[in-house]
């Protein structure tokens, strides 16, 4: 989908930006928005090779300053280095996108002690991670604004439990750090896409998409650029009164409608999420989606 931009030029002028995992998908796409509106922007990921055309493309595209950075967010070191690097090069951060993460489609019964931690690891320390580090070196002395993506997991997440159990902690963390931190001005929300067309759907089995479409009440599926737009609203000044939030973006789905038929507990209905060998589960553990 092209760059269709709503927010005037400028609208970020002078701010310096971390998204995680902001290679492809939803994350370059909200890198896209903070260049346009003329934010200095650090992408992150664990893999060199997607930042870099990225961060070029971005930077030509919208004649902004956009650098790639390697940073596993799993580990308290590559995120506290990444946010010195960040500090080093521009003075200052001034938001941060929790965009990295990762998870992959699982019976609950049958997944793996490593597959549980992996997820978790990213999904919600690695969150932790990023937060805690942007606070400590920078936002606690001069405000900042952050944004968690999160996940449509408020009617528990069948198939995905380790996930679910990860974003509704990075929700809860949002909740209670906006209220102990807003004395320092940092404003922290979350987002919570829907089922997104986007580069992250490659890593999921045959019949996901057709399945979810049908479940979501608007009978479409969101876009990357929808998740931008609303993440740079709460960046924006439309976000100074807001804190401690959680934006649904999915078409209603959470209302209404069956994300997966319900069957034989010990495996997911193979007609919607055929199982996946278990050898292969490490690997969609972080998506490129999200990746960290």
């Amino acid at each position: 989908m092209a760059f269709e931009p709503i927010y005037k030029p400028g609208l970020f002028k002078d701010k310096v930006a971390i998204v995680t995992g902001g290679g492809t998908g939803i994350g370059c796409a909200i890198a896209e928005e903070l260049a346009y509106g003329g934010a200095k922007v650090a992408i992150a990921s664990r893999k060199m090779n997607r930042l870099i055309p990225a961060a070029k493309g971005l930077s030509r595209d919208h004649n902004a300053e956009v650098e790639p950075f390697t940073c596993n967010i799993r580990e308290r070191e590559d995120c506290d280095k990444l946010v010195d690097d960040v500090i080093a090069k521009w003075g200052q951060v001034d938001i941060l996108v929790n965009n990295g993460g990762g998870q992959f489609p699982a019976p609950a019964s049958a997944i793996r002690d490593k597959g549980w931690k992996a997820v978790i690891d990213t999904n919600l320390n690695g969150t932790w991670n990023m937060t805690q580090a942007v606070a400590q070196k920078s936002m606690l002395r001069r405000g900042g604004r952050i944004v968690s993506i999160v996940a449509d997991m408020w009617r528990g997440f069948p198939t995905m439990v380790h996930t679910g159990a990860a974003r509704a902690g990075v929700v809860n963390m949002s909740m209670s750090l906006a209220v102990e931190w807003a004395s320092s001005n940092i404003l922290i929300n979350c987002v919570a896409p829907g089922t997104i067309l986007s580069t992250g759907m490659n890593n999921y089995p045959p019949g996901t998409v057709d399945a979810a479409w049908q479940a979501i009440p608007l009978k479409r599926l969101g876009t990357s650029e929808q998740i931008a737009q609303v993440v740079a609203m709460l960046l924006s000044p439309a976000g100074d009164f807001i804190t401690g939030e959680t934006i649904k973006v999915d078409g209603g789905g959470s209302l209404w409608g069956d994300r997966w038929p319900i069957g034989n507990p010990s495996k997911p209905p193979e007609i919607t999420i055929p199982p996946w060998p278990e050898e292969r589960w490490p690997e969609f553990a972080v998506t490129d989606e999200e990746e960290s």
